[in-house]
């Protein structure tokens, strides 16, 4: 009798398991781009299916060497309480600050192993992964279809660049951390290169800079990215 009951119980560990490596979305990469990464994929993507990319970039408190932090907060931590995203999520870690060329590395071997959608392909993130969008899709405009910046600022020599992806660029007016006169900065340099440029600067009343992380649970900022599409 215990035999049986152990041969059930491995039966049962088994398909446990089985089970868990079919559906799971939510993969670790060590990659030599210089940043490891998660990358997470939708279910049932069809055959031949190209899917848009986001790419989430993490602010200084989850910067280091382990990716499990990377989960506490933005695209990932939305997902993991139900949040319901038809796109591949990518979110590297960095250790000091956002480099673009490492990121838009990271890009392409995402695109050379899964389906995605070069024409889709969008940038977000929060604090200092706000500057970090500004830079990466300010450096390389060609390669993004929109980008969203919550809560950072960015770099000014690069505005002229950045006219050339529609922006939402997000602020809370009462954060200390990072004040919002950062994100107006960058603002009102893209509209002084271009001012028809498809560039929304947002100021949340009374938003703090831990508070506005809430966004990302909602809908509209995957609305405003999923409109647009390189090329269209």
């Amino acid at each position: 009798m215990k035999t049986m009951y152990k041969s059930f119980l491995l039966l049962f560990a088994l398909c446990l398991g089985f089970t868990f490596s079919v559906n799971a979305q939510l993969k670790a990469v060590k990659s030599k781009t210089g940043y490891s990464y998660w990358v997470r994929t939708p279910d049932n993507i069809k055959k031949d299916e190209k899917i848009p990319v986001i790419i989430f970039l993490h602010g200084r408190s989850l910067s280091g060497h382990d990716l499990n932090r990377v989960k506490r907060y933005g695209v990932l931590r939305a997902i993991e309480r139900g949040k319901d995203l038809d796109a591949i999520v990518v979110a590297p870690q960095t250790s000091n600050g956002w480099d673009p060329d490492k990121v838009v590395d990271v890009l392409d071997e995402v695109l050379k192993n899964y389906p995605a959608d070069e024409h889709r392909v969008y940038v977000c993130g929060m604090s200092m992964g706000g500057y970090g969008t500004m830079d990466v899709a300010g450096k390389y405009p060609e390669r993004f279809a929109a980008a969203v910046a919550i809560c950072g600022g960015g770099t000014v020599s690069y505005a002229c660049n950045l006219t050339q992806v529609p922006l939402w660029i997000q602020h809370g007016s009462a954060d200390r951390a990072v004040p919002a006169s950062e994100s107006k900065k960058i603002y009102n340099a893209i509209k002084k290169c271009n001012n028809k440029a498809d560039a929304t600067l947002t100021i949340i009343p009374g938003g703090t800079h831990g508070s506005v992380e809430r966004l990302f649970h909602g809908e509209k900022i995957y609305d405003f990215m999923f409109k647009h599409s390189k090329g269209s």
